[in-house]
């Protein structure tokens, strides 16, 4: 299963990195693959720990797309990778082993420690469609515009119906982001 969750990471300055990112999860065992060159998986193979953040404010995977890192953050409990102050949940993981692969490593960790902050509510169509745009927008370039355009114009019916402030928000930093990315390639 692939959950889809804010990953935090710290490097060797104690400098925080916020990362939307599909967590790969089979039991106690989480998978993290990130794809070279970044930033977490640097921090991953220089601190071993990272925070897996479950957050229903779907602005932060948006906003960490569109260049929006500064999210208020808490200490963990248990390893020195801060939480994000938003989470309705996290996971304070450690790493165990690392099968290398030139493109995407797979990261393996198990979890230290696991805290319930507040309860999630479910998610409405909009912060759906918010995920789903902010994954094509971390794929712009290995997606025709023309699969971007259709994706969205399905995205937005639900958008449209359900939407609140957090979620407009997050849908016109990612607007933004995919008008400039077609923009910069006509």
């Amino acid at each position: 299963m692939i959950q889809e969750t804010i990953v935090t990471t710290h490097n060797e300055d104690g400098i925080t990195h916020i990362a939307p990112m599909g967590i790969h999860v089979n039991g106690d065992e989480f998978i993290i693959l990130p794809f070279r060159p970044s930033t977490t998986l640097n921090n991953l193979l220089a601190s071993h720990v990272a925070v897996i953040n479950y957050c229903d404010d779907v602005r932060v995977f948006a906003g960490c797309l569109t260049g929006r890192y500064d999210w208020p953050l808490r200490a963990a409990e248990k390893i020195s990778t801060p939480v994000l102050a938003c989470a309705l949940a996290h996971t304070e993981v450690q790493v165990i082993d690392i099968e290398d692969n030139p493109v995407r490593p797979k990261v393996f960790c198990s979890a230290v420690h696991s805290v319930n902050h507040a309860p999630f509510k479910g998610f409405n169509r909009a912060q759906h469609a918010v995920l789903e745009a902010a994954i094509l927008v971390s794929r712009l370039s290995m997606l025709t515009s023309e699969k971007i355009a259709s994706e969205l114009a399905y995205l937005r019916i639900g958008f449209t119906k359900t939407a609140g402030e957090r979620e407009q928000e997050a849908w016109d930093w990612l607007m933004t982001a995919i008008d400039n990315h077609n923009g910069a390639n006509r």
